[in-house]
């Protein structure tokens, strides 16, 4: 979505749009206590003149709770009701912050993702926007409201409604951001920004200042659950700095850079170590000898919204295709209906395996650093957690390894990179 494209461009309230949109993560909305802390630092920042529009998650757990009662009542719930029962975790969330900030004296108002004008195409549970019709928003805010988005949500062509997938809220954002020509996004969430890996993981992880967009994209694709990482492209693609920070500190947090940051040859190439404990491999193969097989399977998975990473497939030495690929565990069931319907029709044998888990070193110009790679495959190989599948880019280096491993090989990997908050100070030093 070309977010600046679908802008309303004669609503007559035009000129009542927000300095920044800002989003708060389902944690920072977990308790009634949390949520007056939230409708404080909105009214912080509110204008009259301007009004303010805020993108809100499901609080704290809701969805997973959402989740475990659907699998209760159906061991396969339609991925339709699934979306209707889901999106009711952003409207509670929503309608609960516009009762807070009405009580601070601040006029709000709560909209769902299709009462904002957010039209989404695609399959459930993996919607794209593909507009926004502003109008209802800046009428809104022309009354100097504060307009409370439902977020990860939007309506379809038939009046029903799709969510974006898990952190989906991020990507409202950034949309509604770049639609009413907001000078920034920002991101609240529970920690103080984009870290070098996972603290929680790496105690010695540090935040980062800054991040290139195209960096941090891959980071998200990668396993960084801080940000969305269609947000990040379509932030990118809109050229609109993301400011990542904690909803309640004063921390500046990280901005990711709409454009691409001035990068140094001498700088090191690594930004950050991303990880997944939440994906799959599947390997398919298929003993007939049939020209475009694998575009059929990768069809197959598109039409399901599939996104799948480390593809890799060839002939082996007799007949037929052999073809591996790395898919996100949420979408696991719909990549395995994807394949049935293929082996069904061609005859193909597909075998998954869930226990592996992704390391990634993040950063930029890696294909000209080989050393960086062999780095990668020697701290593994010194924890006996040998990659079984191996991807390079230019922005990122993948590897496939043994669940239980990952951990212990995100910690080493991060070291090995001097990416700590120790590593940080002893180069300053020395540049000193």
């Amino acid at each position: 979505m070309n977010a600046r494209n679908v802008m309303c461009p004669d609503h007559p309230v035009r000129g009542h749009m927000p300095a920044a949109i800002q989003k708060f993560g389902g944690s920072s909305l977990a308790t009634p206590e949390k949520i007056r802390q939230v409708a404080e630092v909105v009214a912080r920042s509110h204008s009259v003149e301007r009004g303010s529009v805020v993108v809100v998650s499901a609080r704290g757990e809701e969805t997973d709770v959402l989740l475990a009662a659907a699998a209760e009542l159906g061991a396969a719930p339609p991925p339709r009701e699934l979306d209707q029962l889901l999106t009711t975790g952003e409207n509670a969330a929503a309608a609960l912050l516009a009762v807070a900030l009405h009580d601070r004296g601040l006029p709000a108002v709560s909209l769902t993702g299709p009462q904002a004008g957010i039209r989404v195409s695609g399959t459930y549970g993996a919607g794209m926007i593909s507009a926004i019709e502003t109008g209802r928003l800046l009428a809104e805010l022309g009354r100097g409201r504060v307009v409370v988005v439902s977020g990860f949500q939007g309506g379809d062509g038939r009046g029903d409604v799709i969510t974006l997938g898990r952190g989906g809220s991020d990507t409202t954002a950034v949309a509604l951001a770049a639609v009413l020509g907001a000078r920034a996004c920002e991101i609240h969430t529970d920690v103080p920004g984009i870290y070098t890996a996972d603290p929680r993981v790496v105690p010695e992880a540090r935040v980062l200042p800054t991040v290139d967009a195209a960096v941090m994209a891959e980071m998200a694709f990668a396993g960084a659950r801080v940000m969305h990482s269609r947000a990040v492209e379509l932030a990118a693609a809109n050229d609109l700095d993301v400011v990542v920070r904690g909803s309640f500190s004063a921390e500046p947090g990280t901005t990711i850079l709409g454009r691409s940051a001035d990068m140094l040859e001498t700088q090191g190439p690594v930004t950050a170590v991303a990880h997944d404990m939440n994906i799959a491999m599947a390997l398919t193969r298929s003993d007939r000898v049939r020209d475009g097989l694998a575009a059929d399977i990768l069809t197959e998975l598109a039409r399901s919204a599939v996104p799948i990473d480390l593809l890799s497939f060839g002939v082996p030495d007799g007949p037929g295709l052999r073809m591996g690929f790395a898919v996100p565990g949420s979408r696991l069931p719909a990549a395995r209906e994807a394949i049935d319907r293929i082996a069904a029709r061609l005859g193909c044998e597909t075998e998954v395996d869930e226990k592996v888990g992704k390391v990634s070193l993040v950063g930029v110009g890696l294909l000209n650093r080989p050393d960086c790679t062999a780095r990668l495959l020697a701290v593994l190989a010194r924890l006996d957690a040998t990659p079984s599948w191996v991807s390079s880019t230019n922005l990122r280096v993948s590897a496939i390894i043994p669940l239980d491993r990952v951990p212990e090989a995100v910690n080493a990997l991060h070291q090995e990179f001097g990416l700590g908050r120790d590593d940080l100070e002893a180069q300053t030093l020395v540049t000193a």
